[in-house]
């Protein structure tokens, strides 16, 4: 369950809080709505329950508060907004890629997406999806981990009727399994018809906090429906009548034959209809607006003739209760979301909770009727709402799976990997640099007067960097800077986790990424040199191993310090401007440092070295470790070496601050 306790938003200037001291419990089992119009506060709510917004109250989530949680996407499943993720990768590699974060295992994409309906679109790109699908697919992305509860803000914004019924089916079928559901939403009838309790925020203040049946009863308005061939006569009547006995009288004219009579009653309008000799095949008291929403054609609902007065959620929420009370008595108690072991199939069926949510949809049992004439549906029609049904007939949620507990992600260096190799930015940006490295040492080549080793590189001197540098620094940015372009790792707690597995992961990735780079960059330009020009400019240098250990240290450095300095600044640009600011910046500072006689050198380095190791390194190890003093002891070893380190106790300190936070 959820407990919310005095959410208190904090005020802007001379501005009053967007959320006052609210308090609301969001039980198991249940759906629970949070109801509001723009500006009730009702995203607020959520942010600050979700930690994502600075402010005062606490919630606890099955008695912990989020900040307590281990790895709180694994309990709590979130959809806030449209889902993010990169939009050329996949849909199945972006679930792929959460599956790493989260540590379960990669089959459980293909069990949501067959849950939700995506299988036929698992190889679609996000940025193609359809509002409908990019909803289907934050469900799943919802039900990744098995959280036991579900926190949504308005996921049926947007959503046909179909849809909608479909989303709220699985969002029951959820709440039927022990699990809870929070969700919000601006629309009093779509609340009152999918929810068991509602929770009413009006200008950051909690108003009212009912049960789904009271809510109705008591904050809808109460109407009368009205069936007759004679819609036009009797609206003008009714309307006559109500200027004469000074009454306030609204009579909205619906589509067909259809009137929705406020202010009156049923006595009454049969009193004025019998009067004139007014036919009147159907009219109801209907105890709140629990008309069709806008997306919906009301020639195809049809109220049971002769129904009596009563609550227009009364029969839905007895429905779903008694649906939900069935799958229990079934299964025995409801136990907890986590803990469950029994199989979906005893669940109440997905028919179930679409007849719930059908008879639930205008107060009263619906039918299709035909667009004709409005009596009874065509052979057509029929044919084609039972399969509609069919089409949106919800499947079995997911299996429970185990997990162990675990900091978060789990599996970084997979992550990683799925995340770099998900969208083709890498590729493209490595083939850029290829064809630009070896067009640049071709030109280079014919203009001459430059050394051989620079032109291997092309690298000229006019540029601070080389472009396999420069790529390899962009590449390592955006490694931490898709992560806040497209946050998808983020959606629980509004930033990317400061984590030093994910570091690690990072550095590791972009390392070898770097590595291939700079080997591939050398290569090409050999051969292109070759094929122009002949052996002379193609041949290796006598110093290639010290040229080449400098040459990868330029590069590695590079891509590290895009991605520390893009992790730190939480941009690209900024990660690419810092790989830049080395050369330009930094390089003239440390020569100007080491300029000056009474610099001391490092000669004689490998001897004090084995003298204070007192052996011998195996393998001739002291040389390795003076070719590298020499390498940092260069003006762009030793500028690489301090942006680097400046860099990481950057790093290390802001996620020290976030976690003592």
């Amino acid at each position: 369950m959820i407990q919310a306790i005095g959410l208190t938003s904090n005020p802007r200037k001379e501005f009053p809080p967007a959320l006052d001291d609210v308090s609301f419990e969001a039980q198991a089992g249940c759906v629970t709505a949070l109801l509001g119009g723009a500006g009730a506060g009702k995203t607020t709510a959520l942010r600050l329950m979700l930690e994502l917004q600075q402010g005062r109250g606490v919630t606890f989530f099955r008695g912990r508060p989020l900040h307590r949680m281990a790895h709180p996407s694994r309990e709590v499943g979130v959809l806030l907004g449209d889902v993010p993720g990169h939009p050329a990768r996949s849909v199945r590699g972006h679930l792929r890629m959460l599956c790493a974060a989260a540590g379960v295992p990669a089959r459980r994409a293909d069990e949501v997406l067959e849950v939700v309906g995506l299988v036929s679109l698992r190889d679609e790109r996000l940025g193609t999806l359809s509002r409908g699908m990019d909803r289907r697919l934050g469900l799943a992305c919802s039900l990744l981990a098995d959280p036991h509860t579900l926190v949504l803000d308005d996921p049926a914004e947007g959503l046909t009727t179909r849809e909608r019924r479909w989303l709220h089916g699985a969002l029951r079928a959820h709440a039927a399994q022990g699990g809870t559901v929070l969700l919000t939403t601006a629309d009093a009838k779509e609340a009152a018809r999918t929810a068991d309790r509602v929770v009413t925020l009006e200008r950051g203040r909690l108003v009212a906090d009912q049960d789904a049946a009271e809510f109705a009863r008591t904050r809808l308005r109460p109407r009368v429906a009205v069936r007759t061939p004679h819609a036009s006569r009797l609206a003008t009547l009714l309307g006559k009548q109500a200027r004469t006995a000074h009454r306030s009288v609204e009579v909205v004219r619906e589509s067909g034959n259809r009137l929705s009579v406020y202010g009156s009653s049923c006595a009454d309008v049969g009193e004025i209809a019998f009067r004139n000799g007014i036919l009147v095949h159907q009219l109801a008291d209907e105890i709140g607006d629990m008309g069709p929403g806008p997306d919906m054609d009301l020639d195809g609902i049809e109220p049971r003739a002769g129904e009596e007065s009563r609550s227009a959620y009364g029969d839905a929420a007895s429905t779903k209760a008694d649906a939900g009370a069935g799958s229990r008595r079934r299964r025995g108690a409801a136990p907890k979301r986590g803990e469950r072991r029994t199989p979906a199939g005893d669940l109440a069926s997905a028919s179930e909770m679409s007849q719930a949510s059908d008879e639930g949809q205008d107060g009263v049992a619906a039918r299709e009727t035909s667009h004709g004439t409005g009596d009874e549906p065509s052979a057509r029609d029929a044919g084609s709402h039972t399969s509609d049904r069919t089409a949106y007939d919800l499947p079995d949620l997911p299996p429970p799976i185990s997990v162990r507990p675990a900091p978060s992600p789990l599996r970084p260096l997979r992550y990683e990997l799925r995340r770099a190799l998900g969208v083709g930015t890498g590729f493209v940006t490595a083939g850029v640099v290829l064809v630009v490295s070896a067009l640049t040492a071709v030109v280079l080549a014919r203009i001459g007067h430059t050394p051989h080793a620079r032109l291997l590189v092309a690298w000229p001197r006019e540029l601070p960097l080389p472009p396999a540098a420069l790529g390899a620094g962009l590449l390592g940015a955006i490694a931490f800077g898709d992560e806040f372009r497209h946050p998808a790792l983020a959606a629980d707690r509004g930033t990317v986790p400061r984590r030093l597995g994910l570091l690690a992961a990072k550095l590791l990735v972009a390392s070898a990424t770097a590595l291939v780079l700079a080997v591939l960059t050398v290569g090409c330009n050999i051969e292109v040199l070759y094929l122009v020009y002949g052996r002379e400019l193609a041949e290796v240098p006598a110093d290639w191993l010290s040229l080449s250990a400098s040459w990868i240290g330029l590069v590695v450095g590079c891509a590290w310090a895009g991605v520390l300095a893009a992790g730190l600044f939480r941009s690209t640009t900024a990660g690419l401007a810092a790989v830049v600011t080395v050369p330009i910046v930094v390089v003239p500072l440390v020569q100007k440092v080491l300029e000056g006689p009474s610099v001391r050198t490092a000669a004689g380095f490998p001897l004090r070295l084995r003298e204070v190791l007192l052996s011998q390194w195996p393998f001739g190890g002291e040389r390795y470790l003076a070719a590298v003093a020499r390498v940092i002891g260069q003006p762009v070893g030793g500028a690489m070496t301090l942006s680097l380190a400046a860099l990481l106790c950057a790093y290390l300190f802001t996620t020290l601050r976030s976690r003592v936070r």
